[in-house]
Parts: C-alpha cells; structure tokens; sequence
C-alpha cells in the first residue's frame, strides 16, 4: 500500500495544485522507501501563519518558505513496514508546511519558475520529515542531489 498524502491549501495568496503537490509527495515517499499505512500531511499557508510557526517552533522571526515537522525521532522507522527493518511505520509521518507567496517571491533567484519552486519546496520538505537535513556541507550536498534526482525522476519528467 502506497503512502498517503493529505493535502490542505489555507491560503489565497497564490494559486496551487494540491492534487499535484500531493502526488509528488506521495512519488517522494515511495521512491525513499515509505509504504505501509504511512500518511503525510501536506499544507499551504499564507505568510502569518508560517511565519507564527516559525517564530513558535523554530525561534525565528518572519515567514519562510517550508517547514516540516516529523513525527518519529527514529528516521528509519518512517521508511517501511518491514519489522526487520525498525518497525512498522507511525500512522503519521509528520507534517510539511509550504507559504506559496514567499516560494513565489523566491523563485526567479532560486528555482526559476513558481511550479519548480513549489516543486522543490515539497520535495525538500518530505525529505526533512525523511530525516535528512543539510546542518553540514556533506549533508547538505547529499540532500541538495537527492532533490536533484527527485525532481527530474518525478517533477521534470512529468507531462
């Protein structure tokens, strides 16, 4: 069984495609090695909201453009079902949060387009939730080409 993805746009700022946000994550998921009856919550806010989480959870001021919040602090166990390998997964993976008008405003100087920028918001998000992070040089390159590799196999390629 697939991972599943819930989708909520809280937001008017700019337009998304939840459903094509979602089937990215979801495409994210299973390419890292999620399945079981794993869920991901994937939201688009406006800016005060994230902005509020941010300052809330993370002490910084002003909006931003994603923020995710895992759930299990074991990052292995929110890749399989396999009891082998960690255990079955939670119920819920944890929670990605996306401010569409800051991607928007970022994006001419960081992905180029909007949809790419969304795209890559996602995907950076779900990998956070995943467990890796980029606090380092070498984390950071393996993260930045694993993104890479995300969005051509499943956001460039895509019709």
């Amino acid at each position: 069984m697939p991972p599943r993805v819930v989708v909520t746009d809280a937001q008017s700022d700019r337009p998304v495609e939840a459903a094509r946000w979602g089937a990215l994550a979801e495409a994210v998921l299973t390419a890292e090695g999620v399945d079981g009856e794993a869920e991901l919550s994937l939201s688009f806010v406006d800016e005060a909201t994230i902005a509020e989480l941010n300052e809330r959870w993370l002490g910084h001021d002003g909006p931003t453009d994603v923020l995710s919040f895992p759930i299990d602090d074991d990052p292995d166990d929110r890749r399989t079902g396999d009891p082998d390998a960690g255990g079955a997964p939670p119920v819920l993976l944890g929670d990605v949060v996306v401010c569409p008008a800051v991607a928007f405003r970022n994006a001419p100087d960081h992905a180029g387009t909007y949809d790419d920028e969304l795209a890559l918001l996602v995907v950076h998000g779900v990998l956070h939730v995943l467990g890796m992070d980029h606090e380092d040089p070498d984390e950071a390159d393996a993260m930045e080409a694993r993104e890479q590799a995300l969005l051509e196999a499943h956001h460039r390629s895509a019709p």
